[in-house]
């Protein structure tokens, strides 16, 4: 007797007992948003190059951008599950650029006003960035300094009442349609480069700061990426975000949760991958009967589902000891590296069992093998990632 697997049985899984209802309000609340108010228009967004201003400000509405923010700046104080649940369902979605635009805004971007923004910054820009009347963005990569943090060379100049930026910043998520941006340069050339990165708020319109050039990109397509020009571009004293001389660990404490969201995304967008194949193969037929009859694919589509639904647990399990205060610095890591190469060994199975439909444009399989590419690369790529395990081994 042959045993087959019932489809519906590798689509993503039972509810996990580390939620509490509010977290699956969320994830209900997140999934019917996508359904309704994503993936109708997306494909206009696709070939704009960004997510309209109009959609942001209305997840501002539902409570997106607040997730993790005090009530007192419009937010609902939730906790890292939230996130990472907001962080799936927008992987869901199928258009990861939307996912992108709207993670890099709350998730690695504006919580640096949060964190390290002094009371009147707070007060200024939280309310803001919550509501989405003001999207942010996080200016750190250089063309020489990616997931080497401490080989930047955008200068900060101290002066006469501030400091004057130097420098260019390369492949800056919500780079052009931001409207604050959070820039990391070293303020003290000449001390070590871990003690002299410091943090910045930069406004859009800022004599000396501009937007250098919109990047075309493989992936990611309805997310703006750009570069960023800072020419003699003077700064407040009162612009500085945290403490001089301390950015480099700011970045670092962040990159904690940047790479928790970032697992999260790409086991949603494994999951849809998944949930599309299964439809194609049970509907398309080869010499006389639907894939799913041949053993090979449907093999293939289980041990994808499994690896998913393993990673989907140890990102849950890891938010959930993150909450408890626990250090996590390995597991995050490991979710980077696991999640990322995943989304992509996952992307590139689906495709082939569409076949020649998987290879046109138009098909999203196509469009989703392209956004997961950058998924070992961007937050820390798979192989700096795996040595920061094996530090911790």
């Amino acid at each position: 007797m042959t045993i087959r697997p019932n489809p519906a049985e590798l689509t993503a899984g039972a509810r996990s007992p580390f939620f509490e209802p509010e977290h699956e309000m969320l994830r209900e609340q997140v999934r019917r948003f996508v359904d309704e108010e994503v993936k109708p228009h997306a494909e206009a967004w696709e070939e704009a190059g960004f997510v309209p201003r109009a959609v942001l400000r209305r997840m501002g509405s539902l409570g997106f951008f607040g997730i993790r923010y005090p009530e007192a700046f419009g937010g609902s104080a939730m906790n890292a599950l939230a996130t990472v649940v907001y962080a799936e369902e927008l992987g869901r979605s199928t258009y990861s650029g939307v996912a992108i635009t709207a993670l890099v805004h709350t998730d690695m971007a504006s919580v640096h006003v949060f964190n390290a923004g002094t009371e009147p910054q707070k007060a200024k820009w939280m309310p803001g960035i919550v509501s989405g009347d003001v999207i942010t963005a996080v200016a750190v990569t250089e063309p020489d300094a990616g997931s080497d943090v401490k080989g930047i060379r955008t200068t900060a100049r101290r002066v006469d009442g501030g400091f004057v930026l130097n420098g260019t910043k390369l492949y800056i998520t919500n780079g052009v349609h931001a409207d604050l941006y959070c820039v990391a340069a070293k303020s003290d050339t000449g001390g070590p480069a871990s003690k002299s990165v410091t943090m910045f708020l930069v406004e859009k319109g800022m004599p000396g700061f501009r937007v250098g050039r919109a990047l075309d990109k493989h992936g990611w397509r309805s997310s703006d990426t750009a570069e960023l020009v800072f020419e003699d571009c003077f700064v407040p004293e009162s612009a500085i975000l945290g403490e001089e001389g301390r950015g480099f660990y700011a970045i670092m404490k962040n990159f904690q949760n940047e790479r928790l969201v970032l697992g999260a995304m790409a086991v949603g967008e494994s999951q849809a991958a998944l949930d599309l194949t299964l439809d194609y193969v049970k509907t398309r037929k080869a010499f006389g009967a639907p894939l799913w009859d041949k053993q090979a694919i449907r093999q293939k589509l289980s041990l994808l589902a499994a690896r998913t639904e393993a990673c989907r647990q140890l990102v849950y399990a890891t938010a959930w000891r993150e909450t408890r205060g626990e250090e996590v610095t390995r597991e995050v890591s490991m979710i980077k590296a696991l999640c990322g190469e995943l989304v992509n060994e996952v992307m590139y199975g689906c495709l082939q069992f569409h076949g020649g439909f998987g290879f046109m444009r138009g098909s999203a399989i196509e469009r989703m093998t392209r956004d997961a590419r950058v998924q070992s690369i961007g937050g820390g790529a798979t192989e700096v990632m795996l040595e920061e395990v094996a530090k911790r081994l």
